[in-house]
């Protein structure tokens, strides 16, 4: 069962991003804080609820978050600072959204730099045993899965309606076929063969 904060004296959030393995489309971070008694029993890291669920949860969260904040990091971003630091960014520019602002972070994952003068901590697979984090997965999981959704309307030989921009077979097929599209990310290795793309 997931618990609620790490810290109870503090004003803390929760914050993830979705997208970072990606190879088309934003990378879309959150940063969410829960009401301390805030409970649910089917609340998990996204990646282990189905669309049905996330979409339910998405919906509650969004309804009882005592704030919520949601950013996305271009692909032409991430080409010019690398993934790494687009998915840090993201989670900035979503902290900076809340209000009021926490006195900590917790942040899924094993990497983050400084926000303000805000603590923060790491914690690998945090969404999986936090609900502030697991909320802040769930935000940024839907969130993008629908932006995605959105892009294959205009580029669906890419098939982002099902595999959101990830590395799938029917994805690097149409790359090979099609070519890249401005929502490529160019400094990922879009197939694994080296190829050269004339950007």
């Amino acid at each position: 069962m997931l618990t609620n904060n790490y810290l109870t004296n503090l004003l803390t959030c929760g914050t993830d991003e979705a997208g970072r393995g990606c190879l088309a489309g934003p990378v879309v971070a959150t940063a969410v804080i829960l009401p301390d008694n805030f409970s649910n029993k089917i609340l998990n890291d996204s990646k282990q609820m189905t669309q049905k669920n996330r979409l339910l949860l998405r919906d509650i969260i969004l309804k009882e978050a005592v704030s919520y904040g949601i950013a996305e990091v271009s692909p032409e971003k991430i080409d010019e600072i690398n993934i790494l630091n687009a998915s840090i960014l993201g989670m900035h520019l979503s902290i900076a959204q809340l209000i009021p602002q926490p006195g900590f972070i917790m942040v899924d994952g094993n990497r983050f730099k400084p926000y303000q003068d805000i603590e923060h901590e790491c914690f690998i697979r945090g969404d999986a045993k936090y609900l502030n984090i697991a909320a802040a997965s769930v935000l940024a999981k839907t969130y993008r899965d629908e932006l995605m959704e959105k892009l294959h309307k205009d580029f669906p030989v890419y098939h982002w309606a099902q595999n959101k921009g990830y590395p799938t077979q029917a994805h690097r097929d149409a790359i090979r076929k099609y070519g890249v599209t401005p929502h490529h990310r160019k400094s990922f290795r879009l197939l694994p063969e080296q190829l050269v793309f004339d950007f």
